[in-house]
């Protein structure tokens, strides 16, 4: 048996040898764009995903419930109508006890329409009311309904509603819509970012603003993702915007905002001796705190008080009057008219002595107060009326859209010789290796301005640098393992 030997190779083992020095990249910061928009899509896509859905499904809803709830909103018009004295005497003979609080009344705006007679109740949530809804004609009750904020949503509105803000679990849920809101906006900006590296690319630049419909496969998937999402960018940055300002954290820094610039909402002041004024923020209609019972009121108080405010800036039909939430404080007669020209004028009238002790008009809010005001009012549908409802459903129908068509495009890239592996891999790692210390230092702090402002962007942001690092370890480990164990032996006997 002849035993023979090979040289063992000495040089040293390429695990062991330093690594090269990084190169600066001049499209790393496409390349990075590309990572975050990758990674928020997956992560964070689902919960924009119901965001948008629940949100189409809202822009629908207040034409809807004219149908669902014709019996309680509308009536056949007469030539006589009952005082709302009367009115609210038939309301309040018709719920009876003593647990229900007259709070509110909204009279009928138009012919044809009921008057609801709103009551404070135990039992109900915030900003909840109990409405009952009189034939102002004929007495008539027409139906007695919950009905939530401003808005006036009646129940199916209301259930959909909390569906969008909070999945239903109360202000544990409505993280969830924080952080859909927060990422939206990213998701869309780094979106962008990519469409113009690409577009300045690509000799298919056609297929960048229109999909292509001769295109099959990954090609299609991104052709529609891409051009969809250009055209739908501004309302997705306005939705975004728009929506942080419900938010619980994000939302408090915008308050505290608007507050060092003085952009309040002014609002007008109820207090018939020293107090401050009564709250009357501008999102009731999509939430809030509930106002305190008040106490008895006259029910003929409240056709005085209404004459009054139309003698003054009361001059649409869409109005709310709120008897005195505590004693010391006056009646509010405000117009609650959403839609296009806003009316939000208010009075605040002392019941004892018939004077208005103070007024509000919109026309004298300033500039910062007024695109607020417009700006909640057209995330809500109710600025422009049908209009506004539709596109806002087409704009949160497109983005629940380009969730699908992301997920899609991430199936289609996954590698198809290996059947375990479900999805595609993540764009490159190690980008920033190849970035200039001035681009390194304008990230972090973009990232750390970010995270501030959106805290729920800067949690999960840093859990997905977290995520990547454990990802790009395990990936190295095995990588490791398999190039030891593919190593040829040094030396063999024959």
């Amino acid at each position: 048996m002849t035993t023979t030997s090979t040289t063992p190779d000495i040089r040293p083992p390429t695990e062991h040898a330093p690594p090269p020095a990084p190169r600066r990249t001049r499209g790393w910061f496409g390349a990075l764009l590309l990572r975050l928009h990758f990674y928020a899509g997956v992560l964070v896509g689902p919960f924009i995903l119901v965001a948008a859905t629940s949100g189409a499904l809202y822009a629908i809803t207040p034409a809807v419930e004219q149908v669902v709830y014709d019996h309680e909103l509308h009536v056949p018009a007469t030539s006589t109508t009952l005082s709302l004295a009367e009115q609210i005497d038939i309301a309040e003979a018709s719920v009876g006890g003593d647990d229900v609080t007259l709070s509110a009344v909204r009279p009928a705006p138009e012919p044809g329409d009921t008057t609801r007679v709103m009551f404070a109740e135990e039992g109900l949530g915030s900003s909840e009311s109990r409405a009952v809804f009189v034939d102002p004609g004929t007495g008539e009750v027409r139906g007695d309904l919950t009905v939530y904020g401003t808005s006036g949503a009646l129940p199916l509105r209301t259930w959909v509603d909390q569906l969008h803000r909070s999945l239903h679990l109360g202000d544990v849920g409505r993280f969830y819509s924080e952080l859909a809101a927060s990422w939206l906006g990213v998701v869309a900006l780094a979106g962008l970012g990519l469409w113009i590296v690409r577009v300045r690319r690509t000799r298919r630049k056609a297929e960048m603003v229109r999909p292509s419909l001769r295109a099959r496969g990954y090609r299609r998937l991104f052709s529609w993702h891409t051009s969809l999402g250009v055209w739908v960018l501004l309302g997705a940055l306005f939705l975004s915007a728009t929506g942080i300002t419900w938010s619980q954290l994000a939302g408090g820094r915008v308050g505290d905002l608007r507050s060092a610039l003085s952009w309040e909402t002014p609002a007008v002041s109820t207090s018939l001796g020293d107090g401050g004024a009564a709250p009357s923020g501008e999102h009731a209609g999509h939430g809030g705190t509930a106002a305190e019972p008040p106490g008895a009121a006259n029910p003929a108080t409240f056709d005085a008080v209404l004459a009054i405010g139309q003698r003054y800036n009361v001059d649409t039909g869409l109005v709310e009057i709120r008897p005195p939430a505590e004693p010391g404080t006056a009646w509010v007669v405000q117009e609650i008219q959403r839609s296009y020209p806003t009316e939000v004028d208010a009075v605040a009238i002392d019941g004892t002595t018939m004077q208005v002790v103070d007024r509000t008009d919109f026309d004298e809010f300033p500039m910062p107060a007024k695109l607020t005001r417009w700006g909640i009012d057209l995330h809500m549908g109710s600025l422009f009326g049908l209009a506004n409802q539709v596109v806002l459903f087409l704009v949160a129908g497109t983005i629940a859209t380009m969730v699908v068509l992301g997920y899609l495009m991430w199936w289609r890239r996954r590698p198809t010789r290996s059947p375990r592996t479900l999805a595609g891999s993540p764009p490159r790692r190690g980008v920033l290796r190849g970035a200039p210390w001035w681009g390194i230092a304008a990230v972090l702090a973009v990232a750390c301005l970010v995270g501030w402002a959106l805290p729920l962007v800067g949690w999960t942001l840093a859990g997905f640098v977290v995520l990547d690092v454990v990802l790009g370890a395990v990936a190295a480990s095995q990588s490791g393992r398999s190039s030891v164990s593919a190593r040829p032996e040094s030396g063999r006997e024959t």
